[in-house]
């Protein structure tokens, strides 16, 4: 347990500027007050003292606005910034040294089963390690978020992410962007392509063809307009000639 708090004060220190010392941490981060108390309670609830467990979550839930289901498997190094809003669900696994934004949701989908069976059900998603999630973002049901992946804030996920695969949107998309443990922490899993909506280049580039081809019909009929072709000269001169 303290080696998993000893490994959550560092990613603090690591991953957020604003970090002052390890002394004032305890005090004035949510993320390590969560933990803190979910490294008790988890233990309990693998004892089957789920009442305990719940209880001390719930206490932890109304200090800190964080709400962490205390049968979640949660490795070491996570990293909760801001923190108000985030729930992570029963069944939800977390590896190691991941980032999770404020309003993050790691969601279950329900099963065709009762209450009571789907207790022992997957319904929750899956960060493999050095996953950052940004604000806003939900991550819903039994899918897996490969290694080093990113999700941009506010996006939509429900299935599968490859590792190290960047996605964005609603319902997420993945962009061409790779990402690894070696290239360093990036804040709100942001990426010079991240705020490109793709969507949009593809309705733009569309529109813009069109435009050209629109102005290019235009001078065309411009042109005939302005000088007949020659083939329909002797077209009015033998119609002329009939006549005649």
């Amino acid at each position: 347990m303290f080696s998993k708090l000893a490994a959550d004060m560092r990613a603090i220190k690591y991953r957020d500027p604003a970090f002052g010392s390890f002394i004032t941490a305890p005090f004035i981060y949510p993320s390590i007050q969560v933990l803190f108390v979910f490294r008790i309670a988890n233990p309990l609830w693998r004892m089957g003292l789920r009442f305990p467990a719940r209880w001390l979550m719930q206490m932890a839930r109304w200090v800190t606005g964080i709400e962490i289901h205390p049968g979640a498997t949660i490795g070491p190094g996570l990293f909760i910034d801001h923190g108000m809003g985030v729930v992570i669900g029963e069944t939800a696994e977390i590896g190691r040294d991941c980032t999770l934004y404020h309003g993050v949701t790691l969601g279950g989908v329900m099963p065709a089963v009762g209450a009571q069976e789907q207790r022992c059900v997957k319904r929750h998603p899956t960060l493999d390690d050095y996953v950052i999630v940004g604000a806003g973002a939900q991550v819903l049901g039994p899918i897996t978020i490969g290694r080093c992946a990113r999700i941009g804030g506010n996006s939509v996920v429900t299935k599968d992410v490859p590792d190290s695969m960047t996605v964005v949107g609603v319902p997420a998309r993945p962009i061409p962007q790779k990402a690894s443990s070696e290239e360093g922490f990036k804040a709100y899993a942001l990426t010079p392509e991240t705020g490109e909506d793709f969507r949009e280049k593809t309705i733009i580039g569309l529109s813009q063809e069109v435009a050209a081809l629109r102005k290019a019909l235009d001078a065309l009929r411009e042109e005939e307009e302005v000088s007949p072709p020659s083939s329909a000269k002797p077209k009015a001169t033998r119609q002329e000639s009939a006549k005649k």
